[in-house]
């Protein structure tokens, strides 16, 4: 049995087309998985955990949890060669961060996946944003979505802090682009921040979480 698809997400009302109602713990899904498209390991568990929705012929309520890297981790920037540039950091924030990219970056090359360390900390708000509308269509446009941007963000080849390229990345995918754009302008970002604040008072605070 494979997972149905669902032309409105799990947990949201068929007459509203929207995700205000959103609650972190609650689905009409057997299971929530929270992603940041700025998690190396939220990438790399994405595709076993459409696994399991195949082998358990589920539907996963895929949402977005913008992580705020700089909060708990602080910030740098690196040049094209690696070089830091700007930073703002602790020796021992340092450390976590590289021991983190090397135990993702030892997993990737198993599953022959490229990663390539971020220059900078991005806003993932704007692709987080693309998942709200994407889950909004068939379900394989939000799959391809998924795909599309992990996978090119993570080669360095997606700016995910420009709307544009967010809108060709939905396009691609088989998604409204127009429409992208004007649900990231209003209700898109609204019902984004509004999750995002429900999240933490949840205990859901780390990419990927499975609920």
């Amino acid at each position: 049995m494979k997972p149905v698809g669902l032309r409105h997400p799990a947990g949201i009302a068929e007459d509203e087309g929207g995700t205000d109602d959103m609650q972190p713990m609650r689905s009409d899904a057997p299971l929530i998985v929270y992603l940041d498209f700025k998690s190396p390991y939220a990438y790399l568990a994405k595709d076993p955990t459409r696994e399991l929705e195949a082998d358990f012929g589920i539907t996963i309520d895929w949402r977005p949890l913008t992580l705020d890297i700089p909060s708990f981790l602080g910030s740098a920037k690196v040049d094209d060669v690696g070089k830091v540039v700007e930073a703002n950091r602790t020796p021992r924030q340092w450390q976590g961060v590289r021991y983190a990219y090397m135990d993702a970056k030892r997993y990737a090359r198993l599953k022959d996946i490229l990663i390539y360390g971020p220059k900078k900390i991005w806003d993932s708000s704007l692709a987080s944003i693309g998942m709200l509308w994407t889950r909004q269509a068939e379900r394989t446009v939000l799959d391809a979505y998924l795909d599309i941007v992990y996978e090119r963000f993570w080669r360095r080849e997606l700016d995910i802090e420009d709307p544009a390229v967010i809108a060709a990345v939905v396009a691609e995918a088989g998604g409204d682009a127009s429409g992208y754009l004007d649900y990231a302008d209003g209700a898109g970002r609204r019902e984004h921040d509004e999750l995002q604040s429900r999240l933490h008072p949840a205990g859901i605070f780390g990419v990927p979480t499975y609920v």
